[in-house]
């Protein structure tokens, strides 16, 4: 069996006006993540991991956001397309371990509706993923409020 290993980061300004989307959930705060998709930090992080893995580039080389196509797309659909790459290479996903950096708003009552998200797009069980989140004790741009940012980690196995 041949395994893979990836790591993601992504890091999303937090600004009024906008949604705040994480892992796939809605998170209802008076700020929300900037950016030209719907900005999700955690699924980007992933699809970033997956990629990696597989030595495909990033996010950016696959979803520009200077194409249009993905202007607000739902981050779910990102991981979706991501997936159908990974399979295309006879890989499946053993599990996901990931970190979310911020301070507010805090995510624990939404971690498992977003790892029924998460094993959903990835074809894996709820227990193959780990959502973690901290804070950075009020330190930088997290800890002032201005931004969030996301780790991802991935484990893949060639089928077959």
């Amino acid at each position: 069996m041949s395994y893979r290993i990836g790591s993601g980061v992504d890091f999303h300004q937090l600004a009024e006006g906008r949604e705040l989307w994480i892992g796939g959930v809605h998170i209802p705060h008076h700020k929300g993540s900037l950016g030209h998709s719907d900005a999700d930090v955690l699924l980007h992080a992933i699809c970033d991991a997956l990629l990696g893995a597989l030595s495909l580039g990033d996010i950016g080389i696959h979803f520009p956001n200077t194409d249009p196509a993905y202007k607000n797309i739902d981050s779910k659909i990102l991981l979706a397309k991501t997936m159908e790459l990974i399979h295309a290479r006879d890989y499946s996903v053993v599990n996901v371990d990931s970190t979310l950096c911020l301070e507010q708003p805090k995510i624990k009552p939404w971690v498992p509706q977003m790892r029924t998200v998460i094993a959903s797009l990835l074809h894996i069980a709820e227990e193959d993923v780990s959502v973690k989140a901290t804070t950075t004790e009020k330190m930088g741009f997290a800890g002032r409020e201005e931004g969030l940012m996301a780790y991802a980690t991935v484990l893949l196995q060639k089928r077959g």
